[in-house]
């Protein structure tokens, strides 16, 4: 077993992982068990996902006081796009649940010590991006339409209801929303477990992800669509729901991928972590900000 508890990843390969054909039917199973997962661990994912509504509460009030309300609906949809990077702790306390270890909070952070951070990372960037092409494509669909008029969030709601320009909007905004959303959904699915639990790098981890998606069409296809109606229900109460939704959603995903992709045999490395030097006196004011090059047991 890893040293401290921390789990690592398998070692690297140059082969990419095989993926599985699944069914309509998994699905009542992946979510059984990531609702399993939330009940054996409530206090942790609550813990840990109540910066989301926060978050999402803190982008309404920027929406209402900065006047950029015709942006609220692409931000709050769009919000969602980084939940798959958001949920990696949870995947790591479903992983350790799998293996019968300690699933206390503090091992939702044992990422940090992952060979697979930096890949993880340029996933998380890879969706911001998308979120921030997002927004910008929704800004230029509303300005086409609408110009580059203020409008009160009143008067906004009622030209979106009522005016040809204001169907024009939903109609084209949601499609091409909805191509961005795939497009998240895509490459991150299984790409972030499966860096959490293997060390494959990102190329290889997103490519699986789109394999994944490719090789069960239909079956993927209903899993985006019942992810997209839980957020939507947890987004009602202010986005309050969202602190029970998403902990399932990202629990559920894990299984997700251990059913989508053959499990691997690969030894894993235990965690050696590094030894810190220690703090002279002799060296202040240096030593606030550096800590001694030579180990604590040379020192002595």
């Amino acid at each position: 077993m890893a040293l401290n508890g921390v789990l690592l990843p398998s070692q690297p390969t140059t082969d990419l992982p095989d993926v599985r054909v699944i069914q309509v039917s998994d699905l009542r199973d992946v979510l059984h068990k990531g609702l399993d997962d939330f009940w054996a661990m409530p206090t942790h994912v609550v813990f840990l996902c109540a910066i989301y509504p926060i978050a999402g509460l803190t982008l309404f009030y920027s929406v209402f006081a900065y006047d950029v309300f015709p942006l609220l609906y692409p931000l709050a949809s769009g919000f969602a796009l980084v939940g798959p990077f958001a949920a990696i702790g949870l995947y790591e306390l479903s992983r350790r649940r799998e293996l019968g270890l300690d699933t206390s909070w503090a091992h939702a952070f044992d990422v940090i010590h992952s060979p697979s951070l930096m890949p993880i990372i340029a996933v998380g960037a890879l969706l911001l991006s998308i979120l921030g092409i997002w927004i910008a494509v929704a800004h230029t669909i509303y300005v086409a339409i609408f110009g580059d008029r203020p409008l009160i969030p009143l008067a906004f709601v009622q030209a979106l209801l009522t005016t040809r320009e204001g169907l024009t909007l939903i109609v084209i905004g949601n499609a091409v929303g909805f191509v961005f959303a795939l497009l998240a959904a895509c490459v991150s699915v299984i790409s972030l477990p499966l860096l959490l639990d293997r060390n494959v790098g990102f190329s290889a981890a997103v490519l699986t992800s789109v394999r994944v998606v490719a090789a069960n069409p239909v079956t993927m296809s209903i899993w985006f669509a019942l992810v997209a109606g839980m957020l939507l229900l947890g987004s009602v109460p202010m986005l309050v729901g969202l602190a029970i939704v998403l902990p399932i959603l990202g629990h559920s995903t894990w299984h997700l991928y251990r059913i989508a992709v053959e499990p691997d045999q690969g030894e894993r490395p235990e965690y050696h972590p590094k030894r810190k030097g220690i703090r002279y006196a002799a060296d202040f004011p240096a030593s606030l900000f550096a800590r001694s090059e030579r180990p604590d047991d040379e020192a002595r």
